[in-house]
């Protein structure tokens, strides 16, 4: 009889921790399980806006792809912006502005347009090192071709880390400076292209500084 009342002292003790405490567990657990579903649908969800991100950049892709294709210009516009509207955290939506960039500057002659596609793209990637080097090289270029030397020339001196981007943007601040007519400053700019270069001198640049008086062994 003993045993049996140890028994039933232990499934009353059972129940009486059930009401205080059963409320509380069942709350805790519910709320373990909603963050545990609530996390997979997260990351299901990323990975469909992933793949329908590259899927959208597939298509710009193909359209800038196929220049027989009268339409694909506007194509490419399209997809490019939809890739900003609805994947704007997405890489896949800065590389296609960079495309749409190439493509507002080679092909329309738009390069104002262009500028405003890299400011986009460059605002996006800022946290990407390497990509953000890319889109300030495009950008410089685009405000260089748009007529705005003041602005490519701080976008070029924004540049920290220029790595090997250093002898590329060196030159084009040379560019600049020449065309702004200041030919001592697009000198030194193009002797320190020249010192960064680790690919042997280019014969461009050596005309550049031959046309500014620089022999070629100075």
């Amino acid at each position: 009889m003993a045993e049996l009342r140890t028994e039933e002292e232990q499934v009353q003790a059972i129940k009486d921790w059930w009401k205080r405490n059963g409320s509380s567990l069942l709350i805790g657990i519910g709320a373990a399980l909603a963050i545990v579903f609530g996390w997979q649908a997260w990351q299901n969800h990323q990975a469909q806006q992933r793949t329908e991100a590259a899927n959208q950049f597939a298509n710009l892709l193909n359209a800038f792809s196929d220049q027989a294709d009268e339409t694909s210009g506007e194509t490419v516009a399209f997809v490019a912006e939809k890739l900003r509207e609805d994947y704007t955290d997405s890489a896949y939506a800065v590389y296609g502005n960079l495309i749409l960039a190439r493509q507002q500057m080679m092909e329309q002659g738009d390069a104002e347009g262009a500028v405003e596609s890299l400011k986009w793209a460059l605002e996006k990637a800022k946290d990407h090192a390497a990509l953000t080097l890319v889109v300030q090289n495009r950008l410089a270029r685009a405000q260089f071709a748009a007529g705005q030397h003041d602005e490519a020339l701080a976008t070029i001196d924004s540049v920290s880390n220029a790595g090997t981007f250093a002898p590329i943007l060196s030159e084009l601040k040379g560019d600049i400076l020449l065309a702004q007519g200041d030919r001592e400053a697009a000198k030194e700019a193009y002797l320190a292209a020249r010192e960064q270069s680790s690919q042997g001198r280019s014969g461009i640049l050596e005309l550049k500084l031959s046309d500014l008086g620089v022999r070629e062994g100075a």
